[in-house]
């Protein structure tokens, strides 16, 4: 067992020959926020195919819950740049859910979980 400075304890049996350990053990803390932003930035890409399809005609919505879901789409631009929400091609998008289903995973989830 392992005592990192922040007080969580690990057990580690990756170690270099010098007891250092191989790889950084990140804390509960880090690994909500990474899953917390993958939620995001998958929620805001579905959000961004349903605008498509409902000015296509293909889709409606109420409008108060497409009011809504316009503001918080562009909270979600205000907080990581629009830059940073994709689009992104199907070998990002597979890396994008394969990271927020391990995550969640690691969280307590069933397996493959990609509700948003």
């Amino acid at each position: 067992m392992i005592k990192r400075d922040d007080g969580n304890e690990i057990n580690n049996n990756d170690e270099n020959m010098d007891g250092s350990d191989v790889f950084e053990h990140r804390t509960m803390a880090e690994v909500e926020a990474i899953a917390g932003e993958l939620t995001d930035k998958v929620w805001y890409n579905r959000h961004q195919d349903l605008k498509i399809a409902i000015e296509e005609g293909e889709e409606e919505c109420d409008p108060q819950i497409w009011k809504d879901a316009e503001k918080n789409a562009r909270k979600l631009e205000e907080k990581y740049g629009i830059e940073n929400l994709g689009p992104w091609d199907d070998f990002e998008w597979g890396m994008i859910n394969g990271k927020l289903s391990a995550l969640r995973w690691i969280l307590g989830f069933e397996w493959d979980m990609l509700d948003t």
